[in-house]
């Protein structure tokens, strides 16, 4: 695993123990750019997902960010 790897699974796992889902949400609103009410939207989105499941999704991009080179520019991780 790489030095970023490691890094996001121990924010990750820092997230998920101090964060409510909502307060997890607002974080990757905060953190992901977005047109329009992000917030609303990804409450909507995600209203019957579990905490584990949004970050499992949310890993998931990551990967696939790191997998197409992107390195976290403005808004990124």
């Amino acid at each position: 695993m790489s030095a970023e790897g490691a890094v996001l699974n121990k924010v990750f796992g820092i997230l998920r123990n101090e964060l409510s889902a909502e307060e997890y949400v607002t974080y990757l609103q905060m953190v992901t750019p977005r047109i329009g009410d992000a917030t609303r939207e990804l409450r909507e989105q995600t209203k019957d997902l579990s905490l584990d499941e949004i970050i499992k999704g949310a890993k998931e991009m990551e990967k696939k960010r790191i997998l197409q080179g992107d390195k976290g520019g403005e808004g990124g991780l």
